[in-house]
C-alpha cells in the first residue's frame, strides 16, 4: 500500500463504491495530462475510460483552464431564474449549431441524472400544454442507465440502481433491451440481428393504450450496462412506432454526445432524430458540472404559444442552470472540439479501435466483444457464485499496470479520450492482453 495516503480517509462516503474494500487498497490520483493520469505514487497510468465516459477532449487543456478562470475573475455567479447573462445565449446557439437539425433549443442543468429528470418532465409538460394530459406514462427499458434521481432509477433498467429505493414512480414501463448474445457476438461495429426488439413498444401500446404514454426514453448505445449496441435498423424502427402512436422519443446521450461514435450526436450517426436528447459529461470535458436537454422546436414553441403572457411557461429549473463558469468551459470546450476534427475523430479511428480490440477473442475467459466508434467492451465468463470478481480483479489489475478501465458486471468498458493515437490504443491492448491472459 501507498505510504502518501490521506491520514484519515473514513469521512468520504464514496459513490459507486465498495467503501470498505477500497479503503483497504485505495487507487488514488493527483494529477492528469493528456490521456495520462499520474497516482499519488508518480505512476503514469492510462486513462481507457476518458474519466467516467466525459473527459473527450483529455486532460489539462489550457484553452478550458484558462477560460474558466477568466471567466471567475469577471462573473463567478449570476442567476437564470428571470436574468441570465450574454454566455448562456452564446452558448446556446453554438449547442444547436452542432446538434442534430431541428434540435432548436437548450434547457439547462448540472449532470445527466437532471437532465433526465428535466426531459422526463418536459415530455409530461408537453402533452398537457396540447391538452393531452392523460399521457403521462413513461417507458424505459431493460437495461437502461438513465441516472440516479428517482425519474431516472424508475425509467432506468439496470436492478442493482433501482432495488433499495421501494416501488419508484409509478406509470412506467419498459421494453425489452438489446442486448442478443447468441446472434451478435463478437460483432465489430453496429450488429445485424434484432431491429424487431423495437416492436416490443408495440406490446406496451396494446396494454396501456398509446392515448396514455407520454414518451419512450432510451440511450441510442447503452453505455453504463456494458456497451449495449442497436441492431440495424432497431432505432428507425422504434421511431416509427413513435411516430405512429404519438409518442415522444428521448435519447439519452450523455455517453454517446459529443464525438463518442465519430458523429457529433449518435442522433447524427444512426440519422434516428428524436424529439428531446439528453446530454451532460463532454459537454465541458467533465471539468465543470453541466447538463443540457435539447429539445425540437414544436416542443418549445408549445409552451410559448399555449401558457398566458407573462407567466413562467415551464416550471422547472435549477440554480445552477447555465451556471456562467460552466458555460465558459463549455464554450472553451466546443472550440477544442471544432478547432482539433473530434466529433469526428472516432470515425477515423473506428477501424483500428476495432480491430485491436477484437484481438483479444482468444483470451480466456473472453465471452463477447462489442465496439463502436471509440467505445468497447470485453465481457467475461464470470466466476461461479462470484459474478462481476473476475472483471473487477481485472480493474484492480490494470491500475497496478498502468491502466484505468471500467466495469460494470463482468464487462470491461472502455471509452478513451478522443485525442488518443494509435500508439496509444496499442498500448491499452497489450496491457489488457497481459491482464486476461493471467487472470484467475
Amino acid at each position: 500500500m501507498s505510504t502518501n495516503l490521506p491520514n484519515n480517509m473514513d469521512a468520504f462516503w464514496m459513490p459507486f463504491t465498495a467503501n470498505r474494500q477500497f479503503k483497504q487498497a485505495p487507487r488514488l490520483i493527483k494529477a492528469a495530462k493528456g490521456i495520462y493520469y499520474t497516482d499519488i505514487d508518480n505512476k503514469q497510468i492510462i486513462d481507457g475510460t476518458s474519466g467516467l465516459w466525459c473527459c473527450n477532449v483529455g486532460h489539462g487543456r489550457k484553452q478550458i483552464t484558462e477560460a474558466i478562470t477568466n471567466q471567475l475573475n469577471q462573473l463567478d455567479f449570476a442567476p437564470s431564474h428571470q436574468m441570465s447573462h450574454p454566455l448562456a445565449f452564446e452558448l446556446s446557439s453554438k449547442l444547436v449549431n452542432v446538434a442534430p437539425k431541428s434540435m432548436d433549443h437548450v434547457f439547462y442543468s448540472n449532470s445527466g441524472s437532471e437532465s433526465v429528470e428535466t426531459a422526463l418532465k418536459i415530455a409530461l409538460a408537453y402533452h398537457k400544454s396540447k391538452g393531452d394530459g392523460s399521457r403521462t406514462r413513461l417507458i424505459g427499458r431493460e437495461r437502461g442507465y438513465h441516472g440516479v434521481n428517482f425519474g431516472g432509477i424508475s425509467v432506468g433498467g439496470m436492478v442493482a440502481n433501482r432495488k433499495q429505493f421501494g416501488t419508484l414512480l409509478s406509470g412506467v414501463d419498459h421494453i425489452r433491451h438489446t442486448h442478443l448474445p447468441e446472434k451478435n457476438a463478437f460483432t465489430n461495429g453496429q450488429p445485424e440481428y434484432g431491429d424487431y426488439l423495437a416492436d416490443d413498444l408495440e406490446r406496451l401500446v396494446a396494454l396501456h393504450d398509446a392515448s396514455t404514454i407520454a414518451a419512450v426514453i432510451i440511450e441510442p448505445m447503452a453505455g453504463s450496462t456494458g456497451v449495449l449496441l442497436p441492431p440495424k435498423g432497431y432505432l428507425q424502427r422504434l421511431r416509427k412506432i413513435c411516430d405512429a402512436h404519438g409518442i415522444l422519443l428521448i435519447f439519452d446521450e450523455v455517453i454517446t454526445g459529443f464525438g463518442r461514435l465519430g458523429s457529433s450526436f449518435a442522433a447524427e450517426h444512426f440519422n434516428v432524430i428524436p424529439d428531446l436528447i439528453v446530454t451532460a459529461k463532454g459537454l465541458t470535458n467533465g471539468i465543470i458540472p453541466m447538463g443540457a436537454v435539447f429539445v425540437t422546436g414544436e416542443i418549445y414553441n408549445s409552451f410559448m404559444d399555449n401558457a398566458p403572457e407573462n407567466t413562467i411557461e415551464f416550471f422547472h429549473g435549477y440554480t445552477y442552470s447555465a451556471n456562467p463558469v460552466a458555460c465558459a468551459a463549455a464554450l472553451a470546450t466546443l472550440n477544442i472540439y471544432k478547432d482539433e476534427g473530434l466529433l469526428t475523430r472516432a470515425s477515423e479511428l473506428e477501424k483500428y479501435w476495432g480491430d485491436a480490440i477484437h484481438q483479444l477473442k482468444d483470451c480466456p475467459n473472453v465471452i463477447d466483444i462489442r465496439n463502436m466508434g471509440l467505445v468497447g467492451a470485453i465481457e467475461l465468463q464470470p466466476i461461479d457464485g462470484l459474478p462481476t470478481k473476475r472483471a473487477y480483479n481485472a480493474l484492480v489489475k490494470a491500475f497496478e499496470m498502468g491502466l484505468l478501465i471500467r466495469t460494470t458486471g463482468d464487462v470491461i468498458a472502455l471509452s478513451p479520450p478522443l485525442i488518443i493515437t494509435k500508439n496509444q490504443i496499442n498500448d491499452i491492448f497489450t496491457i489488457l492482453r497481459q491482464i486476461l491472459i493471467n487472470l484467475d
